[in-house]
């Protein structure tokens, strides 16, 4: 249907939806591609987060979506509307749908097409349709809002019957009774939406939820696709709340009995430490892990289609994370945290530290990691030290006294080295 002015929300005009759009950073080529074209429409989360920004006094919403990817919707040819996009495109024709990346950024486009689910789980079957239809198999309906982006009616909004009203009100709503068990992996977005906007989930959607849980939904979907939804829920601003969302609905343990975070403090210590350059999704994934046996998680996350960077990291943290916490704990000198860490990752020492050795790993983080000798092996070699073990061992007792500040510049550091391996 047209959406029409809400009671409780002030709808932008045409001209004020289109400023609004012209203003993301990721529309400008958008606009070009689309031009005059009627039938395509920006839908999905950037007309949601547009709309409340403007209910929040946010502005043009820019701010807010930053520069996210931007879903698309079109009646017509997705195909000729993602050459004319340019970038990276990669078509996926048995849905309709295409992605573009250009200039670093996102578009996901998809024909307006309506589904159908041939077993609960199972990938849809999806055939041309309407705008209003399309909208109207979304996962919820405040994601069910679009605005045409060309041609004469370009501005104009369009929302499935009680979005607008269900995002006024801030409710998660599904659409159907047969919602999660079509698609599982909603159970997981519920989760995200709800941690990420502060939305309440409507009641009847929340019962809907735990139903599909406790018949055991999850299990109808591949892992790859419940792995890719923990992921992107992963790496949401505030992780911790989406994990505990999860919990609340029970989705955590449906995953694996053991999985989940007990300790909310505890994680956000351990998301404190992380500095910058640390993975926070990896971070908190193993948080989650913890009770996972090792051999448990492995299986786990190869079922879930984790890369191997990324299962390896969560191994290697969740495995070694308490004894690299007794460790730095019992460590004095800066030399003594440092061996103690050895070869660890930021995010392993990030966990270690939130399970109680604090202080020791901010010092590791902070600073001691990038603590680096002046010296090589090959100095070392130059001044008659034989290759082999005993190179390594004169750089690790140099290392070691300039951790501890006993040793300054690079003759003092090949000093201590060369001493080290004649005794």
């Amino acid at each position: 249907m047209l959406a029409s002015q809400d009671a409780r929300m002030r709808i932008p005009t045409s001209q004020e939806l289109m400023q609004r759009i012209r203003a993301l950073p990721a529309a400008p080529p958008l606009l070009a591609a689309v031009g005059e074209e009627p039938g395509v429409y920006l839908v999905g989360g950037a007309i949601r987060d547009l709309l409340l920004a403007d209910g929040e006094g946010g502005g043009d919403g820019a701010e807010r979506l930053g520069a996210g990817d931007l879903d698309l919707v079109a009646e017509g040819d997705v195909a000729a509307l993602a050459a004319r996009l340019g970038g990276r495109y990669r078509a996926h024709e048995r849905f309709g749908t295409a992605s573009v990346i250009l200039d670093g950024r996102g578009y996901d486009l998809a024909m307006a097409r309506r589904e159908t689910y041939p077993a609960p789980g199972a990938l849809p079957e999806v055939e041309p349709a309407s705008l209003r239809e399309d909208l109207e198999r979304r996962d919820f309906t405040v994601n069910a809002i679009a605005v045409a982006l060309g041609g004469p009616g370009a501005g104009e909004l369009t929302a499935a019957p009680g979005a607008l009203e269900d995002l006024a009100s801030r409710r998660l709503r599904v659409f159907h009774d047969r919602s999660f068990s079509d698609d599982p992996t909603r159970l997981l977005r519920l989760a995200r939406y709800a941690s990420r906007l502060g939305f309440a989930v409507e009641p009847a959607t929340l019962a809907l939820a735990r139903a599909a849980v406790a018949g055991d939904a999850l299990a109808t979907v591949s892992g790859a696709r419940i792995g890719a939804e923990l992921r992107l829920l992963a790496r949401e601003d505030d992780p911790v709340a989406a994990l505990a969302a999860l919990a609340e609905l029970g989705i955590d343990t449906a995953i694996e009995p053991r999985f989940g975070i007990e300790d909310g403090e505890q994680a956000r210590r351990a998301l404190a430490l992380l500095p910058p350059d640390g993975r926070r999704d990896v971070l908190v994934l193993a948080l989650a892990a913890l009770r996972v046996p090792p051999a448990a998680l492995a299986r786990l996350l190869d079922e879930l289609a984790f890369d191997a960077e990324t299962r390896d990291g969560i191994l290697a943290a969740v495995t070694r994370a308490r004894p690299t916490a007794q460790a730095l704990a019992a460590a004095g000198p800066a030399s003594e945290i440092a061996a103690a860490v050895g070869r660890g990752s930021v995010e392993l020492v990030a966990l270690a530290g939130a399970l109680g050795a604090q202080e020791q790993a901010r010092e590791w983080l902070e600073r001691l990691r990038r603590v680096r000798l002046e010296i090589d092996g090959g100095d070392l070699i130059a001044a008659g030290v034989p290759e082999g073990p005993a190179v390594g061992e004169g750089l690790r007792a140099a290392l070691a006294a300039k951790l501890d500040g006993r040793v300054c510049g690079r003759e003092s550091e090949l000093g201590e080295a060369l001493r080290a391996v004649a005794t």
